[in-house]
């Protein structure tokens, strides 16, 4: 019996998770990315494809934020350290350039922390939705 079948099937799962990732322009839902694999005619379990995206997570491969209550995730081809503009709306996101590290350690520093680490979301609403919207 040959131990290679499994082995490349779950290579194979995890190759089609990280290419329809790779298509979404925006951050998306573990659960609308198995929507779109099964789409596509997967068959990939949804655990399997949140436990995909946590590993591209948590080796830096895949950006996540939290919006509302769910847990997004998005591709992530820059490997140094980068913050968003996110749309609530359409789910839009803009990379934009990091806050000055000095003006961060201050705020820290003001307030008693020190800082480790950091992270930076801005949520609101696109150009196009506030138009939709009336806003």
């Amino acid at each position: 019996m040959s131990t290679n079948g499994p082995v490349s099937r779950h290579t194979r799962q995890k190759d089609a998770v990280l290419q329809q990732l790779r298509e979404c322009e925006d951050f998306v839902s573990a659960q609308e990315l198995h929507r779109r694999l099964e789409s596509a005619g997967s068959g990939i379990g949804l655990a399997t494809v949140y436990r995909r995206l946590n590993a591209l997570a948590q080796s830096g491969s895949a950006d996540t934020v939290r919006l509302d209550g769910q847990q997004m995730f998005r591709i992530c081809e820059d490997s140094r350290h980068h913050h968003h503009l996110i749309c609530e709306n359409c789910g839009k996101t803009v990379e934009i350039e990091p806050p000055d590290e000095d003006w961060l350690r201050k705020i820290a520093s003001a307030h008693g922390f020190t800082m480790s680490s950091h992270t930076v979301e801005v949520f609101g609403l696109c150009g196009e939705c506030q138009k939709k919207l009336g806003k």
